[in-house]
Formats: C-alpha cells, structure tokens, sequence
C-alpha cells in the first residue's frame, strides 16, 4: 500500500451506524409488505427487497419473523399510544371523563391513509397472534389497558351524576372498544365511510355519557 492510500485512509472516519433507524427501515418495509400482501406475504426475503437491504442485514437485526414481526407490533402500539397523547394534549384543560372517551376512540379509527395502513396490519396481527402467544399477550395487555381507562372514566361520570348509576362500568368499558374495533373493520372493509363510523361512535357514546 503506497504512503499515500495509507494517509488517505488515515485520514477517514468510520461511518456511525444508527442501528435503531436501520431496525426501523426494516419494519417500515414490513409494514408495506403486510399492509399490501398480509402477513402471510412476510418473509426476510422480501422483506429485504422493499427495504432494499440484503437479507443478510435483515438477518443481523432479526433473527427470526417472529422477532421481526414483535418488533413490528410494539412499533403500531408506539405509533397509535403517539397518536392518542397528542388529541388528548389538544383538549381543553381539564377534559371531562366523556370528552376523554370520545377523543381516544375516535382517534383510533381508521380515517386516514397513515391510520388505515396500520389498521389492516394490525387485523393481521390478531389473526397472528392466535398462533403466536408473544404477541397475543401484548394485544391482550394493550386491550386491557384501553378497556380499563375507558371503565374508569365511565366510574367518574358516574361519580359526577353523569352516566347512568345502573351501567356496569367494566362492560361499557369492553363495550365501548369492541364498538370501535367493530366500526374500524367496516371503515376498512369500506361498508362504512369515516363520517358514518363517527357518527355511530357518538351515537354509542351518548347512551352511556348522558351528563
């Protein structure tokens, strides 16, 4: 090597590898692949073509599908808990337990392109986690969450003379996320258009929140 390509080479700084964007270059190519042919279309392989990366990569940060596929869950779960936390920042101070119901479901129905991509992934993973315990605990955990805040805020409308004192505050809770799930699989079947869904939510909503 001659003194020169040696201080050429010297003088070069390796370049820094930001592993998490890469981890996320992978996914979001997941995402597409899913969103367009179903988990059943995942594989690295492919999954390294719309990344454009080689499977090896692929291979580098995801050992597995399955690792790839977990990953690529909490990823929607990050997305959608970002979504909910910025309409609940844009509420009037302090919001109502009413207010705070409504603006959570109705931000997690699908009525926009973004919300209606990770939507028809998020179908395919509850088809998946039927045969995959890891992320039928993380769907079961994010549901039980979801359904106990909505139960609390029914309790505090409750409290507040603002619900009906009969109502079983854990069912209406069940209840009223089964609705949205319900009304985003029509959204995203296109039986119903985004106005009808919402339309129907508050409708819903009015029978429990009546204060």
């Amino acid at each position: 090597m001659s003194i020169r390509l040696q201080c050429e080479n010297m003088g070069r700084v390796p370049k820094k590898v930001d592993h998490r964007e890469r981890r996320q270059l992978i996914v979001d190519a997941l995402m597409r692949v899913a969103a367009t042919g179903g988990l059943e279309a995942i594989s690295l392989r492919h999954v390294a073509a719309e990344a454009g990366v080689t499977t090896g990569m692929v291979q580098h940060y995801f050992a597995t599908k399955d690792d790839m596929m977990r990953f690529a869950l909490n990823g929607i779960i990050e997305r959608t808990t970002a979504r909910i936390e910025a309409a609940m920042a844009r509420l009037s101070q302090p919001p109502g337990p009413a207010d705070l119901v409504r603006t959570l479901l109705t931000t997690l129905l699908p009525l926009d392109d973004e919300r209606r991509a990770d939507g028809k992934v998020g179908l395919a993973f509850l088809a998946y986690s039927a045969v995959e315990p890891g992320a039928a605990d993380l769907l079961r955990d994010n549901t039980r969450q979801m359904a106990g805040f909505m139960a609390d805020q029914v309790r505090a409308a409750q409290a507040a003379g603002a619900a009906p004192a009969h109502l079983d505050a854990d069912a209406a809770g069940a209840g009223l996320l089964a609705a949205m799930e319900g009304l985003s699989i029509y959204v995203l079947g296109g039986y119903y258009d985004g106005e009808t869904a919402v339309r129907a939510l508050h409708a819903h909503l009015g029978l429990i929140f009546t204060g």
